[in-house]
Formats: C-alpha cells, sequence, structure tokens
C-alpha cells in the first residue's frame, strides 16, 4: 500500500513538505489559539481540535480537486491594469478578514480586562468555528498551492499534509496555552498575523513577499520577548527573597 515511499527520493520529499507544511502552519496555529482563547475554557480544547482537523479535512479536499485548483491561477478579471484570478480573490478577502480580525483583538485587549471580558462573552462556540473555518480555507490554499510546485505525487503531499496536522495537534495545545498566558506573547501574534493578512494581500496583487523574511522577524521579535519573559521572572524572584527591598533604593 506504501510501496510508492520506497524509494529515497519519495521519502526525502515526504519529509520536506511535511516540515513545510508544519511551518506554514505556524500562523494558522496561533491565529486558532487567539480565537479559542474567548471561548469558556471546557469548550476550548474541542473548539482547537476541530479547527485543525477541518484544516486537514480542507487541505486533503484541495489535492483531491488539483484541476479546479489550477483553475483558479486563470484571470477573472483585471482592476488597474492588475489582473486578478480566484486565487488572488481568496487570498487578497482572507488577508482582509485577517487584517481586521487582528485588529480587531488587539483592540480588545488595550481596551481593558472589563471590556475584554464583555466583548468575549458575545463569542459563541459556533462563531468561533465558522471564522476557523474561513482562515483554514485561505491557510490550506495557500499550502496547497506551495505542495503542488514542489512534489507530483499526490499520495505524497495528502500524507505530508497528515503527518504536518498530526504534529501540529501536539503542539497546538500548549503554544495557545503559553499564549493566553503571556499577554505581551499574545499582543505579538496579534501583530504578526497583521503582518501575514498584508502579505496575504500582497500576494493577491501579485507582489510577492518573500515568507521568510517574515517568518524570521517573527522569530527574533519571539526571541527577545523570551528573553524580556525570563528577565521579569528573575525579577520577581528577587523581590521574593528580598520583599524588604525596595526598586531604586
Amino acid at each position: 500500500m506504501l510501496d510508492f515511499l520506497l524509494s529515497p527520493e519519495a521519502l526525502i520529499a515526504l519529509a520536506t513538505l511535511t516540515a513545510l507544511e508544519l511551518v506554514l502552519g505556524i500562523d494558522n496555529i496561533i491565529f486558532i489559539s487567539i480565537l479559542v482563547d474567548r471561548l469558556p475554557p471546557p469548550q476550548r480544547e474541542v473548539a482547537r481540535r476541530i479547527g485543525l482537523v477541518m484544516a486537514m479535512l480542507m487541505r486533503v479536499g484541495l489535492l483531491l480537486v488539483l484541476s479546479w485548483i489550477i483553475g483558479l491561477v486563470k484571470p477573472l478579471f483585471t482592476v488597474l491594469g492588475e489582473e486578478i484570478s480566484g486565487r488572488d480573490l481568496i487570498l487578497i478577502l482572507g488577508g482582509l478578514f485577517l487584517v481586521w480580525k487582528s485588529t480587531t483583538e488587539i483592540h480588545h485587549a488595550l481596551e481593558g480586562r472589563e471590556q475584554g471580558r464583555n466583548a468575549g462573552a458575545h463569542a459563541t462556540f459556533s462563531s468561533i468555528i465558522v471564522q476557523i473555518m474561513l482562515v483554514d480555507l485561505v491557510f490550506s490554499l495557500d499550502s496547497i498551492i506551495t505542495a503542488v510546485g514542489m512534489v507530483d505525487d499526490v499520495r505524497i503531499m495528502i500524507l505530508a499534509v497528515v503527518a504536518s496536522v498530526l504534529l501540529m495537534m501536539l503542539f497546538a495545545r500548549p503554544i495557545g496555552e503559553f499564549v493566553s498566558r503571556h499577554p505581551t506573547v499574545k499582543m505579538l501574534a496579534l501583530s504578526f498575523l497583521v503582518v501575514v493578512g498584508v502579505v496575504l494581500i500582497a500576494e493577491g496583487l501579485d507582489h510577492h513577499v518573500p515568507k521568510g523574511y517574515v517568518y524570521f522577524a517573527m522569530a527574533f521579535s519571539l526571541a527577545v520577548e523570551l528573553l524580556n519573559i525570563r528577565l521579569r521572572k528573575a525579577g520577581d524572584r528577587r523581590a521574593t527573597l528580598h520583599p524588604s527591598r525596595i526598586p531604586g533604593d
């Protein structure tokens, strides 16, 4: 059944594509984690798993309709000299949704805890799932188009997608809990999602932005924030050990 994986080339392609799909799924994990954080604690893990399963099903489904995906690159209309295809339209609308949703979440965070709780009370399970589905569609399309450009065998693509989503499920909860515990990391993640939304819009308008730059900037910012978190914890420990010492004395 898996005889096609016996060749070294197939195994290398599977490992490479799985790693790439995992990297491309980071922004999807972050977005799902931020959305489910607005649900009551008992519902968060269920929503997170539903979101990731839907991401996997969408990716596999898109792989099974490759002819439709290829058709999406044909121009539908022209705006200001730019040809817009079905893929471009999905990326632009998805990018606009991502920018709007991330900006809204930043606004709620800056408005204060009380207003944030009131806003979170209106977030229903079904509305969160619908929002996850919309973003899953955008990220899945981008991910599958990348896969099609790397590998010719659909079976390897499907295995890579399933393997990457299973790995995402392992890391999704720890990432979500970490983001939820640290408000500054959550703000950093939301800012990152705004940048990803802008990149999607640029891609839809045929302006390619190397994602390596975006991921490097995010990794560097996260590394600096992790150092700040360790510094704050060290300061808290010193304050606990020496409660009589007043900073600045």
